[in-house]
C-alpha cells in the first residue's frame, strides 16, 4: 500500500505529464478544481479514471466519478485512501 505522499507526487506528476505538457511550475495548488480551471475536460476525466486505476490498483466505479473524488489532487488523494483502506 502506498503512503499518501506517494500518492500525492504520483498524481501531481502524472497531472503536469497529461495535462500541463511538462510544465510543472502551471500546477495548481493541490485543492484547486481541475474542472473549474479548465486544466482537465470531460475526456480528461476518462484519463484520470485509467490513471487511477492503472497505478492504485482498484476499479473506479460509475457512481464514484464525482468531483469529490476526482476533481482535484487532494480529492483524488483522499479518494484512493479510501479505495485502499477499503481492500
Amino acid at each position: 500500500m502506498k503512503t499518501e505522499s506517494q500518492i500525492r507526487k504520483e498524481i501531481r506528476q502524472f497531472v503536469v505529464e497529461n495535462f500541463l505538457m511538462g510544465d510543472a511550475s502551471s500546477m495548481l495548488n493541490d485543492g484547486e478544481s481541475f474542472l473549474e480551471t479548465g486544466t482537465i475536460d470531460s475526456t480528461g476525466v476518462l484519463e484520470v479514471v485509467t490513471f487511477l486505476e492503472a497505478n492504485f490498483g482498484f476499479k473506479v466505479e460509475d457512481r464514484e466519478l464525482l468531483p469529490e473524488n476526482i476533481d482535484s489532487v487532494n480529492n483524488q488523494v483522499k479518494y484512493v485512501l479510501r479505495k485502499q483502506n477499503a481492500a
